[in-house]
């Protein structure tokens, strides 16, 4: 199994002829403009909503800094994830919208960038970030908060074209 893997190594892009990791190569490409948006849920109790919701959590104000990690987070990527390469990213949005049917939040970041390579990651870990730091901020309310459904939503720019997933429709 694993020569089979060694052999094909070079229809992976990260992986080099000896099934090392090594980061792509993107400098042949010419940058154009890319577009990722991804989103997350974050499920808790009616009563530790309702106290985020009228501003009544022990640390402030948990959807602004949840909002601001979140954008901080798209910034740092590259030092966060293995291999990624380090983008100018010309937009970053985090919204952070109050869900009473779960009850929680939903958090949904686009994050835009004229670069060679995509922003999927870059989302992705803005939504994550957020997410992790709503828990931080209400954990004292619950400690059982539930982050689910992170995925992308839709991308568009690049060689693989434009994405949209069933959820984003």
């Amino acid at each position: 199994m694993q020569d089979n893997f060694l052999s094909n190594s070079a229809e992976f892009t990260h992986l080099d002829d000896q099934g090392a990791a090594q980061m792509v190569d993107v400098s042949a490409k010419m940058p154009t403009i890319r577009e990722a948006v991804a989103m997350a849920k974050v499920r808790m109790l009616p009563a530790t909503f309702a106290a985020i919701q009228t501003g009544n959590a022990p640390k402030g104000d948990v959807l602004a800094t949840a909002r601001l990690a979140g954008i901080m987070a798209a910034k740092q990527t590259a030092t966060l994830i293995p291999l990624c390469h380090p983008l100018p990213l010309q937009k970053i949005t985090v919204e952070v919208t109050p869900d009473p049917q779960l009850p929680g939040y939903q958090i949904q970041s686009t994050v835009k960038t004229k670069a060679e390579t995509g922003v999927e990651m870059e989302a992705l870990t803005a939504v994550s970030v957020a997410a992790l730091t709503l828990y931080d901020m209400a954990k004292a309310l619950e400690k059982s908060i539930q982050i689910e459904s992170i995925q992308l939503l839709s991308k568009t720019g690049g060689k693989s074209g434009d994405y949209s997933s069933a959820a984003s429709k």
